[in-house]
């Protein structure tokens, strides 16, 4: 699984066998913002809450999918929508395709600040997007989200698939860690 920059190298190992000690087991070795993920204020902040502070129905929600592939995300990519306090927005680059390239990493799209202000204005619980940061270091957009407890998903994948298919809803539910991000599974129900 690539990983970014930095970030320690994550494996996945078989530690028993079922022909051996009756049962199989596997270890997990990674750090929490491989693959898709979410990451909670923490990540940003000395005082942002962390995953485990997060009540489960903030993991569930009317979904938006925002179109963003060849455009800028900006506030424009919002006009028209209905979106209310708590809904999830999916923010759709086509840049999941890079996933594995080197550049991966170093040249992905970025979410502008309006863009940013306006969903927080919105009252979204949740924005996620098909690259692995909504911005660069030092890390503003992050920050922003962050003061206003709005969650990141990072990484994720086939949003392709919800193109045309109306209304749906998201679940989003990392592993209950203390800690400022974790691995997430993510599903649209249409």
């Amino acid at each position: 699984m690539p990983v970014y920059p930095g970030d320690p190298e994550s494996s996945l190992k078989q530690i028993a066998f079922v022909e051996k000690e009756g049962f199989n087991e596997f270890q997990v070795k990674t750090s929490m913002h491989v693959g898709t993920h979410m990451d909670a204020p923490f990540h940003m902040l000395a005082d942002g809450k962390k995953l485990s502070d997060f009540t489960p129905e903030r993991f569930f929600g009317k979904g938006w999918l925002i179109d963003a592939r060849g455009k800028n995300i900006d506030v424009n990519l919002l006009e028209g929508k209905k979106i209310l306090k708590g809904d999830i927005v999916l923010i759709m680059t086509g840049f999941s395709e890079k996933f594995g390239d080197s550049e991966y990493y170093k040249s992905y799209p970025e979410m502008s600040k309006d863009f940013a202000a306006k969903i927080i204005e919105l009252g979204v619980g949740m924005v996620g997007m098909d690259t692995p940061s909504p911005d660069y270091p030092p890390f503003p957009i992050h920050k922003l989200l962050m003061r206003n407890d709005v969650l990141i998903i990072e990484n994720l994948t086939n949003l392709k698939s919800l193109i045309g298919q109306g209304d749906f809803t998201v679940t989003a539910l990392p592993t209950k860690f203390e800690s400022e991000a974790a691995p997430v599974r993510v599903v649209a129900q249409v």
